[in-house]
C-alpha cells in the first residue's frame, strides 16, 4: 500500500498502478514535456530530466483513473494538441519570457496548465484561468514551479489527498503541508527525493484549521 505524506523514490507508472480507482482527490503534475531539456545557461547546471524524450500520455491515463475530483497537468502550448481536450486551460504568466527563435517567434511568457475536472469535482473558490506568478530561479530543479502557484491551484479545489507523480524538488508536497492537505509523491531521481525531503523538513505546518476544513 502506498503511504501518504511521503515522497516515494519510484517510477511513477509503477507507483500509479498500486493506487486504486478514485483513490486520490487531486492530481497536480508537471511531467517531462518531451523537449530533452538540459540546463545550459547557469553557473551550476542541472542534469537532463529522466524520461524527457516524449510527453508521457500513458501516465496521464493513470492519473485520470486514480483522481476523484480533478487533474491539473503542466505543459507547453504545443503539447496541448497531444493531450485529451481539457475543460479549461490555465495560463501561468511569468515575469520573463523564453528565448526560442529570436527572428520568427514571439517570446513566450506563459506556460499552460490543462485542467480536467472529474465527477466529484468542487471548487472552494473559482479562480480565473490566468495566474501571474514570478518564476523561480530553478535553483533546486531545472523546471521548478513556484510554491505560490501550486498553493493557489490546490487551495481553489475541494479535496484533501493530492498526488504528484513527478514530484521533482517537492513543491507540491510543501504546498500541501502548508495548506494542511495530505499528499502522495513519486519521484524516480533519488537526488531530487533528498532535496524534496529537506524542503519538507524546513516547511511549516498551517497555523489555521480553516485550510483543512476548506478541503473537505
Amino acid at each position: 500500500m502506498i503511504e501518504k505524506n511521503k515522497i516515494h523514490c519510484i517510477d511513477c507508472l509503477e507507483g500509479l498502478k498500486q493506487l486504486e480507482n478514485n483513490s486520490v482527490d487531486l492530481v497536480i503534475t508537471d511531467p517531462p514535456y518531451g523537449m530533452g531539456f538540459v540546463s545550459n545557461y547557469r553557473k551550476i547546471k542541472h542534469k537532463a530530466i529522466v524520461g524527457d524524450d516524449s510527453f508521457p500520455l500513458e501516465i496521464l491515463e493513470e492519473c485520470f483513473r486514480v483522481a476523484k475530483k480533478a487533474v491539473y497537468v503542466f505543459c507547453r502550448w504545443d503539447n496541448l494538441s497531444e493531450l485529451p481536450k481539457p475543460k479549461s486551460v490555465l495560463a501561468w504568466v511569468k515575469n520573463n519570457w523564453s528565448m526560442g527563435d529570436l527572428e520568427h517567434e514571439h517570446g513566450r511568457q506563459w506556460e499552460a496548465i490543462a485542467f480536467y475536472p472529474q465527477e466529484g469535482h468542487k471548487f472552494i473558490k473559482r479562480i480565473p484561468d490566468v495566474i501571474s506568478c514570478d518564476r523561480t530561479g530553478n535553483d533546486l530543479h531545472p523546471t521548478q514551479k513556484p510554491l505560490k502557484l501550486i498553493r493557489t491551484i490546490i487551495h481553489s479545489n475541494k479535496g484533501n489527498l493530492v498526488l504528484d507523480p513527478f514530484m521533482g524538488s517537492g513543491t507540491t508536497a510543501v504546498a500541501c503541508k502548508e495548506l494542511g492537505r495530505d499528499f502522495i509523491g513519486f519521484e524516480i531521481d533519488k537526488e531530487y527525493v533528498e532535496v524534496a525531503n529537506k524542503r519538507l523538513k524546513q516547511s511549516v505546518l498551517p497555523t489555521l484549521d480553516k485550510y483543512r476544513e476548506d478541503s473537505k
